[in-house]
């Protein structure tokens, strides 16, 4: 199974989109500054997940979210509320 992520960082209000096999292990990298991308917004929440049983698919939601951006993309699909922004 592979997993497509959205994260949020409430200390610089951004997101993080990515794509893993491992949700635990890489939320674990990503707030323990082990990813450069995303070292600085420490501590991310996770805000979003869905599943796909190949990578290609995954990996082509990743890059959908990513070229709409994140927030849009939960705004558009009512993941999010606009009043939680």
């Amino acid at each position: 199974m592979y997993i497509v992520y959205i994260l949020h960082s409430e200390s610089t209000s951004k997101y993080y989109t990515g794509q893993t096999d491992n949700l635990e292990n890489r939320l674990k990298r990503h707030n323990s500054g082990l990813s450069l991308s995303t070292k600085s917004g420490k501590p991310w929440c996770l805000i979003y997940q869905i599943g796909f049983s190949t990578r290609s698919e995954a990996m082509n939601l990743e890059q959908k979210i990513k070229k709409r951006g994140a927030k849009r993309y939960l705004l558009d699909n009512n993941l999010i509320d606009v009043s939680e922004l």
